[in-house]
């Protein structure tokens, strides 16, 4: 889709709502082809470093193009982006949805900041049903915002409380997705699993896959973004390994896998839920796959401490792994804790991939042979299977399409399939 200029930093979530943000300027009288947008992040202080020198590159290359900052880092700290002389202006977060705040530079030099207290937003803006589509996989933001307090986070000064959009709004975008031709959709969000108690009802994330599936029966495949497991019900639980459209992959926000550490991060769960859980959803769908975000070197974590990490990978049999290496974010309690060297955070993050790499590779090892059903993607070059394995074909695909495969080789990244007849 053509726009303005937009650069994405940071998560998912992100690419998403930039997709939402063109589709709203584009339906609008602003001029886009006068646009860069930056659509910062600001997880970490590395990841604002980032977000400034895209800015810097970006005017750099658009010499003679506004460019204009919204994001997370942008909500949390507007006036640093308004002081750099590559920035036009800064957008905040949930102002972003409105074409005309992108109109910068007419009657003035200096930058402007429209940024709203986003900690007032209450309500459900129409861009959260919005979808960005990666021309196979569709995803469908249904929540934003943040009611927890992780030592570690900055982004609910970002996003603002948690605030859920009503099932039957999302039950609507799916069926324009579907009809759009999309076989697979992923629900989406800051904190997907704490969906729904600012909506009358109270209803749970379980209910609004329940309705989403009943209700779009011409879905093929639905999946979760990274989920909170202390937040799975029963009723998502048995969604998750009863229901043949929800695919076997769940990925969890753990963290860390030491109780001490757990605390400090003000996490709500311990160590043993965490291995229940799996064990749980193993034993009831035995072909699930497990993947986690684990920090690697958060404050005062020790060498024992960072044991518990790695063994967890054994215990919950983690193979699809975001490793993150700590950096402090000012404006967190974490970041006036005892820092770990960086040395040791790196040689810890390291040790982290590579005991999820070989969980992996063993994994993917042991799928050779089996049938598996791929979602082409990448041109028709490759694809997803229900669990996440990532597989190539010996020949190209239809992209978008489901396509039954026999695994016949793992090259140790990859799978190679072959189309069955």
């Amino acid at each position: 889709m053509s726009g303005p200029d937009i650069i994405s930093m940071g998560c998912r979530l992100n690419i998403a709502e930039s997709e939402a943000i063109r589709q709203t300027i584009n339906a609008s009288r602003v001029n886009a082809d006068e646009l860069v947008i930056v659509n910062s992040c600001a997880v970490t202080n590395e990841a604002v470093r980032q977000t400034r020198q895209a800015i810097r590159r970006a005017k750099k290359d658009n010499p003679d193009k506004t460019v204009v900052v919204t994001g997370c880092a942008a909500q949390v700290d507007p006036e640093m982006f308004a002081d750099m002389p590559e920035t036009s202006g800064v957008v905040g977060n949930f102002d972003k949805y409105e074409a005309d705040n992108f109109k910068f530079g007419l009657d003035t030099n200096k930058p402007d900041i429209r940024v709203s207290d986003i900690m007032q937003v209450r309500e459900t803006a129409p861009h959260m049903v919005s979808a960005f589509a990666e021309r196979s996989r569709a995803f469908v933001e249904v929540q934003n915002g943040c009611d927890h307090r992780c030592t570690f986070c900055i982004i609910p000064y970002g996003r603002g409380n948690s605030r859920s959009v009503p099932a039957g709004q999302v039950v609507e975008q799916v069926k324009s997705l579907v009809d759009q031709g999309f076989n697979e959709v992923v629900l989406t969000g800051v904190d997907v699993t704490s969906y729904g108690p600012d909506l009358p009802g109270n209803p749970s994330l379980g209910l609004l896959v329940e309705r989403v599936l009943s209700h779009v029966p011409e879905l093929k495949r639905l999946r979760l973004s990274s989920v909170d497991g202390v937040e799975i019900d029963e009723r998502l639980f048995d969604i998750l390994t009863g229901e043949s459209r929800m695919m076997p992959h769940v990925h969890l926000s753990l963290q860390s896998g030491d109780n001490m550490i757990l605390k400090r991060m003000k996490r709500r769960h311990s160590r043993e839920q965490a291995i229940e859980l799996v064990a749980r959803l193993k034993e009831k769908r035995p072909g699930i796959a497990i993947g986690a975000d684990i920090i690697a070197g958060f404050p005062t974590e020790t060498d024992a401490m960072f044991a518990d990490s790695l063994d967890m990978v054994d215990q919950c049999e983690i193979i699809h792994g975001h490793i993150f290496p700590y950096s402090p974010r000012q404006g967190t309690p974490a970041a006036n804790m005892p820092q770990v060297n960086g040395v040791t955070i790196k040689e810890r993050a390291r040790l982290l991939r590579e005991k999820v790499s070989a969980k992996a590779q063993t994994w993917r090892d042991n799928l050779v042979g089996s049938r598996q059903d791929v979602l082409c993607e990448l041109n028709g070059k490759a694809g997803y299977a229900e669990n996440f394995a990532h597989i190539s074909f010996e020949k190209t695909m239809p992209e978008g399409q489901i396509i039954p495969v026999e695994v016949i080789a793992s090259d140790g990244r990859k799978l190679i399939g072959r189309k069955i007849v």
